[in-house]
C-alpha cells in the first residue's frame, strides 16, 4: 500500500459483484464516511483497493486470489460495506417518524441477503420502492451468504446495494 497523506485514512471494505466477493483496503479522505462513500460525488470509474482478497464464484469450484492492488470497475459493484468489525453510524435518524423496517430477502448475483429495508409507513412496499431514485439503497442488519460458497457468512449493520441490480423479496 502507498504511504498515506496526512488527510487520508485506509479502511477495509467488502465489495460484491455478480460473481465475486472482494475484500481490500481503500484510501479515502480522513473526513469521509466510508460506509456511504459510493453515494458521494466524484466516485471514480474504478475503485482502487490494496491488500486484496478475491473469491470468484463463477464455476463449479470457487477460486481465491490475493493481490497487492486491484482496480474494480465501479459499475460492476452491486454491494458495498465496511468489513467487520469496523462500524460507522447508520445513515438515518432513528427518531424520524412515519418510517419502519421491513424484513427483506435480496438476491444480488449469487449472494443471498437477509436484511431490513427502511420504508415509509404512509405507502405500501411497492410504492416505497418506486419513489427511491437513488443509485444506492441501504439495507440494515444484513446477513450475507452464498449457496455456492458455504463458508461465507457476513453480518453487518449496514450494506449499500444497487437496487437496479438486485431482486427484493418479501
Amino acid at each position: 500500500m502507498r504511504a498515506l497523506m496526512p488527510d487520508e485514512k485506509a479502511s477495509t471494505v467488502m465489495l460484491y459483484t455478480s460473481t465475486m466477493l472482494i475484500r481490500g483496503d481503500i484510501i479515502l479522505r480522513e473526513n469521509m464516511r466510508v460506509s456511504i462513500w459510493p453515494r458521494t460525488q466524484g466516485v471514480p470509474n474504478f475503485i482502487h483497493l490494496f491488500n486484496v482478497n478475491i473469491i470468484q464464484i463463477a464455476g463449479a469450484t470457487p477460486k481465491t486470489y490475493a493481490r497487492s492492488e486491484t482496480f474494480v470497475p465501479t459499475p460492476s459493484v452491486i454491494g458495498f460495506h465496511l468489513a467487520p468489525p469496523a462500524q460507522e453510524p447508520l445513515d438515518y435518524d432513528s427518531s424520524e417518524v412515519n418510517r419502519k423496517m421491513e424484513p427483506v430477502h435480496a438476491l444480488a448475483g449469487s449472494f443471498e441477503i437477509k436484511a431490513k429495508l427502511r420504508i415509509s409507513t404512509a405507502t405500501d412496499f411497492s410504492a416505497s420502492l418506486d419513489v427511491m431514485n437513488s443509485p444506492w439503497i441501504s439495507l440494515y442488519e444484513a446477513d450475507i451468504s452464498n449457496p455456492y460458497f458455504q463458508q461465507l457468512h457476513v453480518s453487518v449493520p449496514m450494506l449499500l446495494v444497487r437496487p437496479n441490480h438486485i431482486l427484493i423479496n418479501l
